[in-house]
């Protein structure tokens, strides 16, 4: 069984959860690559995939959306799990009593989940470095307000063995799955 992790990643952190499955798969027995889906023309040779995309205002990043949306007579025939990262900070429950990761679920995954019928979806924190160059015009527009530096808490906040949990529960699914083709 060979894994596909795709990924949209605009600053990096996604890619970063990524290669975490990717690797925590293969580890497991389940030979996976971690690859962006810009790069990603067939998934043919994979029998299951991964489809990650970071998150920004609830939204998961276009390319995750295309790449979905053009791939769905191949993936819905094959097991698909989803992620997103986005969420910043360690709380996993805001001031209003609501699950951070919960609320935070991209808007597309409806969409998604009727197209795809995924097996699995996640969403993990993620990171931000005030420093990174911005990527786009909103991030450019949005440096330049004196508030936004203070605004989002600085820092990695990904959660490294809640992804190796999820990937691990991941690898042991596809232990016990046929597959494609039989």
């Amino acid at each position: 069984m060979r894994v596909l992790v795709a990924y949209a990643t605009r600053h990096g952190a996604t890619a970063g959860i990524a290669s975490r499955v990717a690797a925590a798969l293969t580890a497991a027995g389940q030979p996976a690559e971690a690859r962006p889906v810009a790069d990603i023309k067939d998934i043919g040779p994979y029998d299951a995939v991964v489809l990650g995309g970071a998150a920004y205002m609830f939204h998961w990043l276009k390319p995750a959306m295309t790449f979905a949306r053009r791939h769905r007579e191949e993936l819905a025939t094959r097991p698909v799990w989803l992620f997103s990262s986005g969420p910043l900070g360690t709380d996993l429950v805001d001031k209003d009593g609501k699950n951070v990761l919960e609320a935070t679920r991209p808007k597309e995954f409806d969409e998604l989940t009727k197209l795809l019928h995924p097996r699995g979806e996640q969403v993990f924190f993620g990171a931000y470095d005030p420093d990174a160059p911005p990527v786009g015009a909103g991030e450019r527009l949005v440096r330049h307000m004196p508030a936004a530096r203070t605004a989002l808490p600085a820092g990695d906040f990904r959660d490294w063995s809640a992804i190796d949990a999820w990937a691990a529960r991941i690898a042991a699914e596809l232990g016990t799955s046929e597959p494609c083709g039989q």
